[in-house]
């Protein structure tokens, strides 16, 4: 019987002034563990008049966690943060009660051509944190544990597995682990996993049972501990997941909370401008009329 529970595979979203492929939330699995967004921004070129320009957007309840394999994104947020991303570091921004940021292409770089490809994911906050203070943290790869798997390199972006850790300071258990082969591989790594899992294909691909799976699908597992697959020559995959919450999280543009009365505060204080403002920023986004995220099941 197949350890697969899902089969998801990425949809187009506008975010503006780009598509990305959206891999959660998705209406028959809205988070995987304490993961509750995911997109799949790029691989996109972009000329020397086409830059990235996300203006000040605020959140609550979560943690974002960038992630790029080419390119670099400027960080501003409320806190006074000014930090520039590059292939391989995480920015980690917890949101807590609230905060603003914006993310730019930086200014070395607006005049010239270049490539923007990486993930951008959303952790949820256990609901006793949900009103914390908010932090910033930014991890530079020498942070995060990297070791060999019978030929497969493994990174421990996240959190706690196979007895490592990481640097990014989680809130609950979980892990976000980076894989990638040059030969083909048959690993059994379920014992190292626990909570909810899945997998992402980012390149090459995996074979499961018998059945090959390519780029752009997300498998969820039915159970964590039995996580066992081929990866195959050139491969890049991620596994992620943790230990689930007890109550569902409802969804609204950038807000994450456990309940409704926290969304509608948060909407309410954008709209009347009384989210902390980010230092020499300019710029509003609008709170949207609807949300496509997708409410909890009842």
């Amino acid at each position: 019987m197949s350890n697969i529970n899902l089969i998801i595979k990425e949809r187009p979203s506008d975010i503006g002034n780009f598509l990305v492929g959206r891999l959660l939330p998705f209406r028959e699995k809205r988070m995987v563990g304490p993961f509750s967004f995911i997109d799949h921004m790029g691989p996109a070129a972009l000329n020397d008049h086409e830059n990235l320009d996300v203006g000040p957007h605020p959140h609550i309840g979560l943690s974002t966690l960038t992630y790029l394999f080419e390119g670099s994104i400027m960080h501003r947020d409320s806190l006074g943060t000014v930090i520039e991303i590059k292939p391989g570091q995480v920015n980690w921004m917890t949101a807590g009660k609230g905060i603003v940021h914006s993310e730019r292409t930086p200014d070395y770089l607006r005049n010239s051509e270049k490539k923007l490809h990486g993930l951008q994911i959303w952790v949820a906050l256990p609901k006793h944190l949900e009103t914390m203070e908010p932090t910033f943290a930014h991890i530079t790869e020498d942070e995060m544990p990297v070791w060999d798997n019978n030929g497969v390199q493994i990174k421990l972006i996240a959190g706690e597995a196979f007895g490592k850790k990481s640097a990014v300071p989680v809130y609950s258990p979980l892990y976000f682990i980076e894989l990638k082969s040059k030969e083909k591989t048959t690993l059994n790594i379920g014992n190292d996993l626990y909570g909810e899992s899945a997998m992402y294909i980012l390149k090459g691909s995996v074979t499961i049972e018998g059945n090959t799976y390519n780029p752009k699908q997300l498998l969820v597992a039915k159970e964590a501990s039995l996580c066992e697959f081929t990866i195959n020559e050139n491969t890049t995959i991620y596994i992620f997941g943790g230990e689930p919450f007890d109550e569902p999280r409802h969804i609204y543009w950038n807000f994450v909370a456990s309940t409704r009365e926290a969304i509608e505060d948060a909407k309410q204080r954008w709209e009347a401008k009384e989210f902390p403002s980010i230092p020499n920023e300019t710029g509003y986004v609008p709170l949207p009329k609807q949300s496509n995220n997708f409410k909890p099941k009842k």
